[in-house]
Formats: structure tokens, C-alpha cells, sequence
């Protein structure tokens, strides 16, 4: 069964995210997504400052079996992203809660993680 920490939000497209302290969101893909997609070869992240609508292309993650696209789970300005995975995307395998993180988002409407799924929703989504 994957992995799906029960104090973040999902979005039905592999998507996590973890509102910080500060406002930003974290987004990466689950544990679900990394298994399925396996070897993680090359991460292409966003840019610093591009603003993005829910559900836009925010980047794209290769692996030894295909890619596929990253999405931006809500609408917001990318204000940091995880350059440690152009070195180093498998980090994406062996940490995808954690070391491997995507990016992070200043929502343009907080109240848009309310309507996502809670780990529950994304387990039955998936079947776990």
C-alpha cells in the first residue's frame, strides 16, 4: 500500500500539498505516482515568479518508464522551487513527502485547499 500522510491534501492527479507557516504551499507528487512511474530521471520544475491557474502544467517529471506532466494543484505564483532535484530527481523515489518536494505556491485564494482531498479521499481514489 503507498504511503499517503494524513496531514496533507491531494489532488486526484498525483499531486500533494502542505500549507506552511508562512502562507506558501508545498507541492509534490505521491508516493503513489513515484511507484508508478519508477526511476525518476529528470525533474523540469517551473519558474520563480510564473503565475499559474489550478490545474495548469507546472512541469514535467521523466522516468526510466515514461513522463509526465506536474500540474499546479491550485492557483498562485511559484515562489520557490526544489533545485536539488536537477541533480539529484530521484530523490523524488526515496523522499517524495519530504527532500523531494516540487515547488512552492503563494495561493492566490487559501480557501482553494479546502475542496481538496483529505489522505481518506486519495486512498479510496487509488484503491489503497
Amino acid at each position: 500500500m503507498s504511503n499517503i500522510p494524513s496531514d496533507l491534501k491531494y489532488v486526484a492527479s498525483h499531486e500533494w500539498l502542505r500549507l506552511e507557516a508562512d502562507g506558501s504551499v508545498t507541492v509534490g507528487i505521491t508516493d503513489h505516482a513515484q511507484s508508478l512511474l519508477g526511476d525518476v530521471v529528470y525533474v523540469e520544475l517551473p519558474k520563480v515568479g510564473n503565475v499559474l491557474t489550478e490545474d495548469e502544467g507546472a512541469g514535467v517529471v521523466e522516468s526510466v518508464k515514461s513522463a509526465s506532466d506536474v500540474y499546479a494543484p491550485i492557483a498562485g505564483e511559484i515562489v520557490a522551487v526544489n533545485e536539488t532535484l536537477a541533480d539529484e530527481p530521484d530523490t523524488v523515489n526515496s523522499d517524495p513527502y519530504g527532500e523531494g518536494w516540487f515547488f512552492k505556491i503563494k495561493p492566490k485564494n487559501a480557501g482553494d485547499l479546502e475542496g481538496l482531498m483529505s489522505a481518506t479521499a486519495y486512498a479510496e481514489e487509488i484503491g489503497a
